[in-house]
């Protein structure tokens, strides 16, 4: 025989309880995640909030094609300022029906998850392919605007392929029409076939 059948205001009492206490953990589930401030002075402004290891990313436009290809073998998450920095991000950039991507790569790279920016620096190098014919980029910084589907630099900038060598300092490029503008200081050297 159990205790709680023979006294009913002892089984309402403990009914009461079970229900004061699920509504209070209903209510808790609705509150915002609280912030460790002691855990984030421990871990530091320079830690990482998460991070991913062998990270990829794929996106597409309106109308299914594939836009981006992205990888980085790791990406660190801080979620003050949506920061994301990226080791030796790889990215390849598709626009138009029928063209090869451009190639896109850096040893380092910051993402601005707010504003859709991506920063990439040190060793900076875009590849793109014509034809048969294939040229290379490189410069020190480069901006990747994905809202507005450009890439720029103020920093000098060397493109080289099979015809020469062009110099300039800072550029623009726009992916989808497949235009680059060089600013200033533009010089260059050419070989023409015999």
């Amino acid at each position: 025989m159990s205790w709680l059948p023979d006294r009913p205001w002892l089984r309402t009492l403990a009914l009461a309880g079970t229900v004061v206490a699920a509504v209070f953990l209903l209510w808790q589930s609705d509150e915002p995640p609280v912030i460790d401030d002691e855990a984030a002075a421990l871990r530091g402004d320079a830690e990482p909030d998460g991070f991913v290891v062998n990270g990829n990313y794929t996106s597409f436009d309106e109308s299914g094609k594939l836009k981006i290809r992205f990888s980085s073998p790791r990406i660190e998450q801080f979620e003050e300022g949506n920061l994301a920095t990226m080791e030796s991000p790889r990215a390849e950039l598709y626009g138009g029906d029928n063209v090869l991507p451009w190639i896109v790569e850096a040893e380092n790279g910051s993402l601005l998850q707010n504003q859709n920016l991506v920063y990439l620096t040190d060793n900076v190098r875009i590849q793109r392919s014509i034809g048969e014919r294939n040229a290379t980029l490189t410069t020190s910084t480069l901006t990747l605007d994905n809202d507005r589907g450009m890439v720029y630099t103020d920093a000098p900038v060397e493109i080289r392929d099979v015809t020469g060598v062009t110099r300039a300092t800072g550029m623009k490029a726009w992916i989808d029409e497949r235009i680059l503008e060089l600013n200033s200081q533009v010089e260059g050297r050419y070989e023409t076939g015999n």
